[in-house]
């Protein structure tokens, strides 16, 4: 393959153009092309579509397949879209041509979560045209999941875990904050969870389904509750203004029973300017077990920030692997890539004895 890795990204939005910034940066990567769903953005350099200062000749497309006939990557990295079924035709027209994949949609976190049947699918049509598949981001992917699984480790028995997620919602955009319900009446809010047009955090089933597989556990049920955080100040963002008495964030947690008791329960309230009513963002696991482990840190891991690098640092990892679909808790745990390091290296590392 060689020393240089050529990667393509799929989408230019706020995650696609931080991943493609940062794959600028690692000399062992080679960013030779993107693609968008907006039309308009067919044509536009990629430099000044990702927030660049200058130009780098390569032009945006919005024709995937022409894209990859003139780029041959090695990998794609997929920031477009949340659900298993939106992506689902990028993801098949990218293995169907043998290209390593790395999805950032929240389901392809353990699309088996989602569906079996189409991650089986999805799995086999990797095999077949010898492409490895993975899903990441910061959460699922990381904090609430993989994260959990590694501490485990360190345990003889596991009886409960409880974790819990408290982020700043004010860096997103308007997508993200609408998901969440920001900027509408508690009225409001209740109607869009009726209509689904408020879905709260996407990746809980994901995340549970991916620790509970990890522990060999069957769970019965899983169960998710969603409550609008009311704000009792004025919060802006540049997308959205808040009012007190509108919602500012969704508190969402999800359970999980087996045996019929609690096992796992995930709790991630999100809001913007959280600060504003003095509640501090951070990162917390509580694991009951032999030993019993509490592990807290503060402020959160930034979700943006961490899922770009996330995307980039698995490149050696997936490039590495078998041919096949994987989660995180498969593959060998994240690293990060050095700005000066030879691709050759980390992906010899990622090939170890881990199958």
């Amino acid at each position: 393959m060689g020393d240089l890795i050529r990667v393509v990204v799929l989408g230019t939005g706020q995650m696609g153009s931080g991943i493609a910034r940062l794959i600028l940066r690692k000399p062992a990567l080679q960013l030779v092309g993107a693609c968008a769903r907006r039309r308009e953005r067919d044509g536009i350099d990629l430099g000044l579509a990702i927030g660049l200062d200058r130009a780098l000749g390569i032009p945006v497309k919005t024709d995937l397949v022409a894209l990859i006939d003139q780029t041959q990557p090695h990998v794609a990295i997929q920031a477009t879209c949340s659900t298993l079924d939106d992506a689902w035709q990028e993801l098949s027209l990218l293995i169907e041509r043998g290209i390593n994949v790395i999805s950032i949609a929240e389901e392809m976190a353990y699309p088996a979560a989602k569906s079996p049947s189409r991650a089986a699918a999805l799995h086999q049509l990797a095999v077949n045209h010898g492409a490895s598949v993975l899903g990441t981001g910061i959460n699922p992917g990381f904090v609430l999941d993989l994260l959990i699984i590694l501490l485990t480790g360190v345990c003889a028995e596991v009886e409960a875990i409880t974790a819990r997620r408290i982020n700043d919602l004010s860096p997103y955009g308007p997508t993200v904050l609408a998901s969440q319900g920001v900027g509408l009446t508690p009225e409001a809010f209740a109607r869009g969870l009726q209509n689904g047009s408020v879905v709260g955090h996407i990746g809980f089933e994901q995340s549970l389904r991916m620790i509970a597989a990890a522990l060999g556990w069957d769970l019965d049920r899983i169960e998710q509750t969603r409550e609008p955080i009311v704000s009792k100040v004025r919060r802006e963002t540049p997308f959205v203004t808040v009012e007190p008495g509108q919602i500012a964030g969704c508190l969402h947690a999800a359970t999980a029973y087996r045996q019929g008791r609690t096992v796992i329960r995930l709790i991630h309230p999100q809001q913007i300017h959280p600060h504003l009513e003095g509640v501090e963002t951070g990162d917390s696991i509580d694991i009951k077990g032999s030993p019993y482990l509490h592990i807290q840190g503060r402020p959160e891991i930034p979700g943006g920030q961490a899922t770009e690098a996330l995307a980039v640092n698995m490149i050696p990892r997936v490039v590495g692997a078998v041919p096949g679909l994987y989660c995180m808790a498969d593959l060998p745990v994240p690293a990060a890539m050095p700005g000066n390091a030879n691709f050759s290296r980390f992906a010899r590392q990622a090939k170890g004895g881990w199958r």
